[in-house]
């Protein structure tokens, strides 16, 4: 059973399939950059693009991606470890404090940007009301999403 993790197509065992997602990635793929902030898929820390659509891992088994396009964080970032222009936005932002919240932020973020390249701020918050920060505020983070749209157009 084949699955495209990152860009990488990747063979999944029979009896990997009814494991947890979250797990897999982070035990397995040492793909870390996704949390285990809540286990019950209400912070957004875990999540993932399957098929360029928000996924909570934590909720998720590995049989649930086996066909699908999965993006984690860690495939965000050019082969040459240059950030994509969304992570720089980020950081530019002060967006990222703890940074705890921010791998799910960003994927959030790539989702409603492919989808839609010029959303408005409410647009936005609406989008990532499903990820939870401690630290921002949420203003840099919408700050950096209207920063890196331009990149989308």
């Amino acid at each position: 059973m084949m699955t495209l993790i990152n860009g990488k197509r990747l063979e999944i065992n029979s009896d990997e399939t009814d494991l947890n997602l979250l797990d897999f990635l982070r035990e397995r793929l040492d793909l870390t950059g996704a949390k285990n902030g809540c286990g019950i898929g209400v912070c957004g820390a875990c999540t993932i693009l399957v098929e360029d659509e928000p996924k909570r891992a934590c909720l998720m088994k590995v049989q649930d991606i086996i066909g699908q396009k999965v993006l984690t964080i860690e495939g965000m970032a050019s082969p040459d470890g240059s950030l994509h222009p969304l992570q720089q936005a980020f950081v530019d932002a002060g967006a990222i404090q703890c940074g705890f919240c921010t791998p799910g932020m960003v994927l959030t973020a790539h989702a409603l940007l492919l989808k839609n390249p010029q959303p408005t701020r409410g647009q936005i918050r609406e989008a990532l009301k499903g990820n939870l920060c401690r630290c921002t505020g949420y203003q840099q983070i919408v700050d950096a999403v209207i920063t890196a749209s331009k990149h989308y157009i």
